[in-house]
């Protein structure tokens, strides 16, 4: 039997969460449990009915959604929280998944990209939209080593011993791509491909792969020129 994927919705306007409660309810395998107006609701929902996904936009009243993933991070760190915005400025982005966020999506995306990254951030990935890790990557280059991720530190893995498959899939991560778009283009299995995220995060002592894009860039691993 196919698992149905339970999402919470959490947003300010009432037309956003109804176009996303109707894209949820019609996806296969796939449900809208509720609908929160702002973080403290999304908190009391994530409480009753512990989602396996929440949706969460980040600019709303009372409570906002930084504010709320990282309570959700903190107290179910088993309810995956990706971020849905119109906004994708650094001011929300980098404070988003310092907090805990598995993935970062602006509202304008195409509705199979943003079904795509519920079920991605459901099997334990981390996803951005190419537009959003471009904008990490711009915050990391302008704000330096503080952005996101502690800075790098004297003995912390320097990438040196990323092979060439390896620093290829980070390449490609870096500019967006999905597990099934790195596996195209590198003419090799999604499950090679999940196996060789695996290292890396061993490799940079990591905890995920927006981490990893982090650390990377740091590194000098991928620079914007890869667009």
């Amino acid at each position: 039997m196919t698992q149905n994927l339970r999402v919470l919705i959490v947003d300010d306007q009432p037309l956003m969460s109804g176009a996303l409660k109707t894209l949820v309810d019609s996806a296969p395998g796939m449900s809208c449990i509720g609908v929160a107006a702002n973080g403290a609701e999304a908190l009391e929902a994530c409480d009753a009915t512990t989602p396996d996904v929440v949706l969460m936009d980040m600019q709303m009243p009372v409570m906002d959604g930084v504010e709320a993933t990282g309570h959700i991070a903190r107290d179910h760190p088993e309810i995956r929280v990706l971020a849905i915005t119109t906004f994708t400025s650094e001011n929300y982005l980098v404070p988003a998944l310092r907090a805990g966020a598995a993935g970062y999506m602006v509202k304008d995306a195409e509705p199979a990209s943003i079904l795509s990254a519920i079920h991605a951030v459901h099997r334990g990935e981390s996803v951005l939209s190419p537009t959003v890790t471009k904008k990490l990557l711009t915050a990391i280059e302008e704000d330096g080593p503080g952005v996101g991720t502690r800075p790098v530190r004297p003995g912390d893995p320097d990438g040196s011993d990323l092979t060439e498959r390896e620093l290829g899939v980070l390449r490609l991560l870096a500019r967006g791509q999905s597990n099934t778009e790195i596996a195209q283009s590198l003419h090799l299995s999604e499950s090679t491909v999940k196996a060789t995220f695996t290292r890396i995060l061993d490799k940079l002592e990591v905890r995920d792969r927006v981490q990893a894009i982090i650390r990377s860039a740091q590194l000098g691993l991928v620079t914007l020129s890869l667009d």
